[in-house]
């Protein structure tokens, strides 16, 4: 494969950068690309021994703090203390993702679990964590869709998917939530004058430990078929370019949508990716931005 790789990160060197979902999977990758290039990075996970294991295999400048995204308490928690510490965050990936084919689940706020933790928890982590950015020079947010965000609509009379629930539709508007939430983020930024760059990535079909997560439910069954979609996918290094980009670039313009570029946006090269019509939809934006404020408490720009 040709394009844009990792070795085109530039140099990090005096950068503090926040990863969510650092401990595996594409926020491994991620993570460890960034401090392997000088920054400082904090990895932002739910399990903190998994992140001390994550941060023993990255070496370098990094350090861990517990966020569980499906708590609103915790993202408060979180923010309040990396402010003390960090009083200018120059990079945010908002990485940390779950797949749940199961029952419904709900968060600790009585929220559908997936959107809870897609998206709700990274749009009040941004919020709470937006002066900090804005301190700092050259700032940027991340955020992770899929391409899953194409096929799925939100139904705003029934966002916690409360009626006729199933699991895989749920995922897909948590993600298409994710990426509506990135893209009205830059055109609040643009208009308030920030300099902060809100951008977006997605992965493509890529292997991480959330799809056997995803299947645990299903026991023997499940098993075959995470071991199924391991033949149709790429590996994790490859599905992080599109967010290393994202993050690190210095030619992202706010609102760019990054991807893989062939097979339908499965796989390969990374590519400046298609927002589907819903995501670009400037009055969904402001709808769904006007909804999260009221959920999680939490309101900016």
């Amino acid at each position: 494969m040709t394009g844009w790789t990792a070795d085109r990160i530039p140099d990090q060197h005096g950068r503090i950068a926040v990863v969510t979902g650092a401990n595996s999977g594409l926020g491994l990758v991620t993570a460890t690309e960034l401090a392997r290039r000088g920054a400082h990075v904090v990895l932002a996970v739910r399990n903190t021994a998994a992140g001390e294991e994550a941060a023993r295999r990255i070496g370098g400048d990094v350090e861990v703090r517990e966020l569980d995204l499906a708590s609103l308490d915790s993202v408060r928690a979180f923010a309040a203390k990396l402010a003390v510490d960090h009083p200018a965050i120059d990079l945010l990936v908002n990485n940390a993702g779950v797949v749940l084919l199961g029952p419904r689940r709900t968060s600790a706020d009585g929220f559908e679990l997936q959107l809870a933790t897609n998206m709700l928890g990274h749009f009040a982590l941004t919020g709470l964590l937006l002066g900090k950015l804005a301190a700092a020079r050259r700032s940027r947010v991340v955020s992770l869709g899929s391409i899953t965000h194409k096929n799925a609509h939100l139904d705003f009379d029934d966002l916690m998917s409360e009626r006729d629930y199933r699991a895989a539709p749920a995922y897909g508007r948590s993600k298409l939530a994710t990426t509506i939430f990135g893209v009205e983020l830059d055109r609040r930024l643009r208009v308030a004058g920030s300099p902060i760059v809100s951008a977006l990535a997605h992965p493509g079909l890529t292997r991480t430990n959330l799809t056997p997560r995803a299947w645990e439910h299903r026991g023997r069954f499940g098993q075959m078929i995470a071991r199924l979609g391991l033949l149709v996918t790429q590996s994790v290094e490859q599905g992080a370019l599109p967010q290393l980009r994202a993050a690190t670039d210095p030619g992202v313009r706010g609102g760019q949508f990054f991807g893989p570029s062939r097979l339908w946006e499965t796989r390969g090269p990374v590519t400046e990716a298609r927002l589907s019509r819903e995501a670009a939809d400037p009055a969904v934006g402001k709808r769904l931005w006007a909804a999260a404020e009221e959920l999680t408490g939490v309101s900016y720009l």
